[in-house]
């Protein structure tokens, strides 16, 4: 748990390392002007990805699976080592047994799940549970299978997840009085992509008992802070390598095959992407090497000051957790997102007005499901290449405005 006290500590701590993390990464110091506050969006890529690709590119660049030539092997090797180094990074407890699908991004990786995979494990009268105030990413693809398995005459029960209105965290209490016997599988998300809590996810399992499946969408979570399937105790991971500083058009689902029938993807998986793969092979060893940890200890330090100086400005509401914008907040901080909006200015306004000051900030609202609908607001995200400097200057831009 990441209280504020701990905010200023960390920006002292990891100042020098922050200053030579960030130098790596060279669309940010070729832009010196702009501030790039959109991570949650998409991460921006440190020069040991770029250079990993280029390598790839004009050394060994083939197909995978198809060839026995040196570059087919070698592309093959490759993708199969990073399947390994996925098992790795998520801290998996039996790597023997589990499986890795390489998909276009965690949308995908989610839809495979509730499309290929779910309709083996229900029955007629089973439920799940899915968490509708989240990203729809989360949300459409298991009404979609329900709408798939009634066609099919079976029906099965979609069950909105229970959410804590005060904090905008799961309501774990609630959710264990929900599950049931015929309770099947629990969608969840890891860091909301709005609101930038921290689900608790390892609260869960207690909730629902040993043998409901848990898929987690860690899109917000891999590559910002540390994710332990072994410590969170669910049976699907899946997230997108752009947002954890890969290339797009790459991701993947980690399935632990504990619970459930095997998770076996249908259809032939034509050519994979390589390069994207490749790229997120780099990414992990580059996290791995800068630490996620302190990662995460830095923006939830930067945004944990973000929250304070808009607290402090009266034309301003920050959506979610309204206890974590206090100074002495005994509750967790937000993991690198803070989402607001002015009371008189429109947030697509507000986002041209922070534009002609250098900030690249979301305007929208933010694929959120109908559940947890708050209407269009301006999202902050953060990564490690973000500054103290950058939030003070955002803060005094925000105060001129009313």
């Amino acid at each position: 748990m990441t209280t504020l006290s701990q905010g200023p500590t960390a920006i002292e701590e990891l100042g020098d390392w922050q200053r030579a993390v960030r130098d790596q990464f060279p669309i940010i110091t070729g832009h010196p002007d702009l501030a790039y506050l959109d991570s949650a969006a998409t991460a921006q890529k440190p020069q040991a990805v770029l250079d990993a690709v280029q390598t790839y590119l004009t050394t060994a660049n083939a197909n995978a699976g198809r060839g026995s030539y040196p570059w087919a092997n070698r592309t093959t090797a490759l993708v199969e080592q990073t399947r390994d180094r996925i098992r790795r990074f998520l801290d998996d407890p039996a790597p023997q047994r589990s499986a890795v699908h390489f998909t276009s991004g965690a949308t995908e990786g989610l839809r495979t799940i509730a499309r290929d995979w779910l309709p083996g494990l229900l029955t007629h009268g089973d439920e799940i549970v899915v968490p509708a105030a989240d990203h729809q990413a989360n949300i459409e693809p298991w009404q979609e299978a329900q709408q798939q398995l009634a066609r099919q005459g079976v029906h099965v029960r979609v069950r909105p997840m229970p959410y804590q209105q005060a904090s905008g965290d799961y309501d774990h209490t609630a959710l264990a009085r929900l599950a049931g016997p015929r309770t099947r599988l629990v969608a969840a998300t890891h860091v909301h992509h709005v609101y930038g809590g921290n689900m608790n996810i390892h609260r869960i399992r207690e909730a629902v008992g040993p043998d409901a499946v848990i898929c987690l969408d860690a899109a917000q979570s891999v590559g910002h802070l540390p994710v332990s399937v072994a410590d969170l105790d669910v049976d699907f991971g899946v997230f997108s390598g752009h947002k954890a500083m890969a290339l797009p058009g790459t991701g993947a689902v980690w399935a632990r095959q504990a619970r459930g029938p095997a998770f076996t993807p249908g259809g032939w998986s034509g050519t994979p992407n390589t390069v994207g793969i490749v790229s997120l092979a780099a990414a992990l060893d580059w996290l791995d090497g800068v630490g996620t940890d302190r990662i995460e200890r830095w923006t939830v330090a930067l945004a944990s000051r973000l929250t304070d100086g808009l607290r402090r400005l009266d034309s301003y509401e920050v959506l979610g957790c309204q206890t974590s914008l206090a100074v002495d907040s005994p509750v967790q901080r937000r993991q690198g997102i803070v989402t607001f909006r002015h009371r008189d200015i429109g947030s697509g306004d507000l986002g041209f007005i922070l534009f002609s000051h250098g900030f690249m900030v979301r305007c929208d609202h933010h694929c959120q499901g109908a559940g947890g609908e708050d209407g269009e607001s301006v999202r902050v995200s953060l990564h490690v290449y973000n500054t103290v400097a950058e939030i003070d200057r955002l803060l005094a831009v925000l105060a001129t405005l009313g």
